[in-house]
């Protein structure tokens, strides 16, 4: 079966023609596009299938908002997605809309170990559930829970819970952060324009420090200026706030971990994490992640890796949509089965 897949972010907007099966998976065509260059997301997908040319069976769209009864308000884009208006826009019946880190839930049980970087190997627990974790444009969070038969993702919007500070430093970023948004959640930190605002109060303390060439490229580049900078060590505020935005992200990853009990392992998903995985490696996320005090000892058993593979969404939507249609036609689930080790086996 041929689906419509996309991956749809306050930044970017992937958009694929994927082959499809129960147990097969290809992408066939693949364009990415500047969301905010569209006043929707039915323009983008209409651009799309003219310039490729493929009739699809399916379609099926991860985006970075809470989506209810097939509708969502993106909180990253000035756009109201509705799943039966984008239908009838696009011309392919049952479209559907799916929270970004659903998505990329589904595209985890297709990845292979060549697809990860294990920050702990812990020791997994059959069937235990999967927490996914993903700072981009903003800050997802999902898990999975197994239903019996299968894995299946259950939606969440932790990443605009309180921001919690544990340190002097981040309860001075809190407080200034506080002082200019009111309410501060982890996606103020946690994200590229979060590592702006790290990289602002860090510049805010020490003025003197601050290169005004890495300032300009960071004003034109956002969070991938300060990445960049830090990790060639060519700049030393960009240094410190990806140290202390590594800290913040272990910690918040290792608070998802216990809400959920993710003995099945976590995943550190979205655009970031593979871009600055040296740093997740050098081990300050990791001990973030298990200074939990009395339930440090569960943590460091918890398996943790992060997702390489870009497409990670993508391949997740086809899935979904695939499973959509296997619903439709006899009411039963569909016979998707995981790739990946941590999900079980085919």
């Amino acid at each position: 079966m041929k689906v419509l897949a996309g991956d749809v972010g306050g930044t970017h907007a992937r958009l694929a023609v994927v082959e499809i099966d129960a147990r097969e998976i290809a992408i066939l065509e693949a364009r990415t596009y500047r969301s905010r260059e569209f006043p929707g997301l039915a323009p983008i997908v209409l651009d799309f299938l003219a310039a490729v040319g493929e009739r699809c069976d399916r379609a099926c769209f991860g985006i970075a908002c809470p989506v209810v009864g097939g509708e969502c308000e993106t909180p990253n884009l000035p756009w109201s997605v509705n799943a039966r208006r984008l239908a009838a826009d696009i011309g392919i019946p049952g479209a559907r809309l799916v929270n970004d880190l659903d998505a990329i839930a589904y595209g985890v049980a297709r990845l292979g170990p060549a697809d990860l970087v294990c920050l702990q190997a812990g020791e997994r627990r059959e069937h235990g559930v999967i927490a996914l974790i993903g700072a981009g444009t903003g800050l997802g969070q999902a898990f999975l829970v197994w239903d019996g038969v299968r894995y299946r993702p259950c939606p969440s919007e932790g990443g605009h819970v309180t921001f919690a500070p544990r340190t002097d430093l981040e309860r001075a970023l809190q407080a200034a952060l506080a002082a200019e948004l009111g309410h501060v959640s982890f996606e103020r930190v946690l994200s590229g324009p979060g590592l702006v605002n790290i990289y602002r109060f860090l510049a805010a303390r020490d003025g003197a420090r601050e290169n005004p060439a890495v300032r300009d490229a960071i004003a034109a580049e956002g969070g991938k200026a300060v990445s960049r900078y830090g990790l060639r060590g060519e700049d030393p505020l960009c240094a410190a706030a990806l140290d202390l935005f590594a800290g913040v992200y272990g910690a918040q990853a290792g608070n998802l971990a216990l809400t959920v009990l993710a003995t099945g392992g976590v995943y550190v998903v979205g655009g970031i994490a593979p871009a600055i995985v040296e740093k997740l490696s050098e081990g300050r996320f990791m001990s973030a992640f298990r200074d939990k005090g009395r339930m440090g000892a569960l943590l460091e058993k918890i398996p943790v890796h992060v997702v390489m593979n870009p497409r990670v969404g993508l391949l997740g939507a086809a899935v979904a949509a695939l499973e959509d249609d296997a619903v439709r036609a006899d009411g039963a689930p569909c016979a998707t089965r995981p790739t990946h080790p941590a999900l079980g086996a085919r």
